[in-house]
């Protein structure tokens, strides 16, 4: 950390970060108008899928504060957006035009945070109605609280590609590291009291944790090298000389980073999300209902999470695969893997050797995740 602080450029990224965050921290205690937070809090103490969201939004929500949503609209919408990409062929000749095409696509994915943002922005003031935790439910109290929570997220969003451009890191997954971050302190303090009770179990917990973070970093940074040799003519004067030489391509294990956990977060909190919308209702649907409001407790919870890990972590890597189409750019450079064929049977090769590689990856994550 001292040496980072040395480098001007590397010290100023690292400021303009936390900068970032700060700002983030104090948008997420500033309330919204007409919340009892009294009741808000014990609403959340008998809610489970409110405390998930809260993860996402960095306590944000448990406060009720203008950025309660956190950056979840956008993932939403980034989610919906990756999913098009391969179906609609405007939207797949988009992601191969370059940089240009990437912007664009981005466009289309903030125009469709919007209204998003708006729809989950009412499925949580009726999900904290039903606590009395809402003391103005009149029209425009309502309009304006759906208003400032979707502008909450909007300007998330917008401090989170700040950071991308001009901190460190993808900023959308510091704002939420950050909104996690922020929770450590309570978590050590529940530590502490829970020392005093069970001090080995505490100490068998930590070491959990540190195993844990090393298989993780393990597994960040293990990739297969694919060797690629390469030939080519090179003429000085009039001679025609061959030069050769060898290097690798490294395939991570983990390509898709932790994406895929937050990609899948995002998917099994909306059934929840949903289901808000109708708890008050009779009959099936109110009983469907409040068994997706509840599902955080229920063991298919869990095993729906660990399968979108996996179908996530297949699905990005493939995604990002495909951008770099390494078997073409092998080819136009000279190069190729010693006994596989130049152009479509190096691709299959490598999309092969991808998909064996990242079965190790997306079961780390999933069980990492559960």
């Amino acid at each position: 950390m001292i040496d980072a602080f040395s480098l001007p450029d590397l010290r100023r990224k690292l400021l303009f970060t936390l900068g970032i965050l700060v700002v983030f921290r104090f948008l997420a205690h500033i309330p919204l108008p007409g919340v009892d937070l009294d009741a808000l809090g014990e609403l959340f103490e008998r809610n489970q899928l409110l405390g998930m969201l809260d993860m996402f939004s960095g306590g944000a929500m448990r406060n009720f504060s203008i950025v309660a949503m956190g950056v979840y609209p956008y993932i939403t919408a980034s989610i919906i957006m990756q999913l098009l990409v391969p179906v609609v062929p405007r939207l797949q000749a988009l992601s191969q035009e370059g940089e240009a095409g990437r912007n664009k696509i981005n466009l289309y994915t903030h125009w469709l945070m919007v209204p998003l943002a708006a729809l989950q922005g009412y499925g949580q003031l009726v999900l904290l109605s039903q606590g009395d935790s809402v003391t103005e439910t009149g029209t425009l109290p309502t309009v304006a609280i759906i208003f400032s929570l979707t502008a909450g997220t909007m300007f998330l969003v917008w401090m989170g590609e700040l950071i991308t451009e001009r901190g460190i890191g993808n900023g959308i997954s510091i704002i939420i590291f950050g909104g996690i971050v922020a929770g450590f302190p309570e978590m050590i303090g529940r530590g502490q009291f829970a020392a005093r009770e069970n001090m080995a179990g505490l100490i068998a917990f930590a070491l959990l944790g540190l195993a844990t973070v090393l298989f993780i970093v393990i597994f960040t940074e293990a990739h297969r090298r694919i060797p690629v040799h390469y030939s080519r003519s090179v003429f000085r004067g009039r001679r025609m000389y061959r030069q050769s030489g060898s290097t690798h391509i490294p395939l991570r294990v983990n390509s898709a980073g932790m994406i895929p956990l937050i990609f899948a977060m995002a998917m099994v909190i909306l059934p929840g999300t949903v289901a808000s919308y109708f708890t008050g209702a009779s009959g099936i649907g109110g009983s469907i209902a409040n068994f997706f409001v509840d599902w955080t407790a229920h063991w298919s919870y869990w095993l729906v999470y660990f399968l979108l890990v996996i179908a996530f972590a297949f699905f990005y890597t493939m995604v990002i695969f495909e951008q770099m189409n390494l078997a073409d750019t092998l080819q136009k450079q000279g190069g190729f893997i010693p006994g596989v064929r130049p152009g479509r049977t190096t691709a299959t090769y490598l999309s092969q050797v991808v998909t064996r590689i990242t079965w190790g990856g997306a079961l780390f994550l999933a069980l990492i995740a559960v």
